[in-house]
């Protein structure tokens, strides 16, 4: 059986171009997923959280700090992607901030990432730039672009 971090590892080989430079190596993932309050969800190909992991079709790694989060990585494999799965995984992610108090979701991507929409269709919101930020970026360096979106403020 493939554990999470073999999982994550299969899909960000998958998803994320390595001219981009925003891939994390295992390492960094492994040492992340030790601290408390770092968080993962894996999707299956069908959107179902309940499936054997050597078959997961995205993820998404987040961390909180009191009532704030931030979606550290998010990805779905390219032959997964267009079938509403990225949809349903930033929901889910959010659904789960929500149960654990969080107020605020933040966001980093590249300059030119297509996912964009999909941000923007969530409500998330720019609120700053971080230029020449990934530098690894065999045409870069390209600023990182930071996104929030307030949730639970009926709370």
């Amino acid at each position: 059986m493939t554990d999470a971090l073999d999982a994550i590892m299969a899909v960000m080989e998958d998803a994320f171009d390595p001219r981009y430079g925003e891939a994390w190596t295992r390492r960094q993932v492994a040492d992340s997923l030790t601290l408390r309050n770092v968080y993962f969800t894996l999707l299956g190909p069908d959107g179902a959280e309940n499936f054997d992991p050597a078959m997961t079709a995205g993820f998404a790694l987040t961390r909180q700090v009191l009532d704030e989060e931030e979606i550290l990585l998010i990805a779905i494999r390219p032959s997964f992607r267009g079938l509403g799965l990225g949809k349903k995984l930033l929901g889910e992610v959010i659904a789960r901030a929500s149960g654990r108090s969080v107020t605020r979701i933040f966001l980093e991507m590249r300059e030119g990432n297509p996912a964009e929409h999909l941000y923007a269709r969530f409500g998330f919101e720019m609120i700053g730039r971080r230029n020449g930020y990934y530098r690894g970026a065999i045409d870069g360096p390209i600023d990182a672009i930071t996104f929030s979106k307030t949730i639970n403020t009926d709370n």
